[in-house]
């Protein structure tokens, strides 16, 4: 019986060899990964498009979609997501922009959008995660063991 080897390019999943590119093993090259992770940052409050994330890689929607999971693990679409949820999550830490505002600046239709999918990825509310996190003592300083 063969015996398939993970580092077979054609095989879904394949694990690039050591100083192998991920162009190689399927995924996107270095430069093109790059390219497309700073523009969904540049992004994250508007509209993203597979479509245009691909056009900038100059591949095909499909290929690039294929290129992208192989290259990160997840889809275009759930790196967004993924990318949306953790500025929330920044925002509403570190911000007083109301629940509305933070929704629109991480690219949400309206506020119900927000709050369901904030929800469905971090477990709680925004409105009941920005309490827990505020209402959180501060982590104890690294060099002196105490709190600042």
């Amino acid at each position: 019986m063969a015996q398939l080897d993970p580092y077979t390019s054609g095989s879904p999943g394949a694990v690039p060899r050591e100083g192998q590119d991920n162009a190689e093993s399927g995924g996107l090259s270095a430069s093109r990964e790059r390219l497309v992770k700073q523009l969904i940052q540049a992004n994250l409050g508007g509209s993203l498009e597979v479509t245009a994330l691909a056009d900038a890689c100059s591949l095909s929607r499909s290929h690039f979609s294929r290129a992208f999971k192989c290259s990160t693990g997840v889809s275009p679409q759930e790196w967004i997501h993924r990318q949306r949820i953790a500025r929330a999550k920044e925002l509403i830490r570190h911000s007083e922009l109301s629940l509305i505002q933070i929704g629109l600046e991480c690219g949400y239709c309206d506020q119900a959008h927000f709050c369901r999918s904030f929800t469905r990825s971090v477990g709680v509310p925004p409105l009941a995660w920005r309490s827990v996190v505020r209402d959180a003592p501060l982590p104890a300083d690294s060099v002196t063991g105490t709190a600042p």
